[in-house]
C-alpha cells in the first residue's frame, strides 16, 4: 500500500523512517491461512506487535516464522518481508506506539 507515497517521502525528507500499518498487514498475512486457523494466527501475530520491547517483538516474529513457514511460506514472507517497517515503531516512546502502528483509528 501506498509505495509511491513512500517513494516520494524519501524523496523530500531522505533518512525517515518508514511504519507500515499492523492492521493492514495482519489482514493480508491473515488472508493467506484458512479460515479454520485465523484466530491463533492473529493472536500469534498479536505478540508480535504487543510486544514490550523491539527485541521480543523480534523474538516473537521469528517464533511466527519457524511455526508457519514451512506450511504457509506466503504468508510468512508477506510478514518478514517488512519487518523493519513493521516494527519501526519500537524507536519511538511507548506512549506513541498506538498511534504509530496503525493509520487506524
Amino acid at each position: 500500500g501506498g509505495m509511491g507515497f513512500w517513494k516520494a517521502l524519501d524523496e523530500v525528507f531522505p533518512g525517515t523512517r518508514h511504519q507500515r500499518c499492523w492492521v493492514h498487514k495482519a489482514a493480508n498475512v491473515l488472508n493467506k491461512f484458512p479460515k479454520s486457523m485465523q484466530p491463533t494466527v492473529k493472536a500469534d501475530l498479536r505478540d508480535i506487535w504487543q510486544a514490550e520491547t523491539r527485541a521480543a517483538a523480534e523474538a516473537a516474529m521469528d517464533t511466527f516464522a519457524e511455526k508457519y513457514g514451512t506450511k504457509y511460506e506466503k504468508a510468512v514472507s508477506c510478514l518478514i518481508k517488512d519487518r523493519e517497517a513493521l516494527l519501526a515503531f519500537y524507536s519511538f516512546p511507548a506512549e506513541h506506539w498506538d498511534h504509530l502502528r496503525t493509520g487506524n483509528p
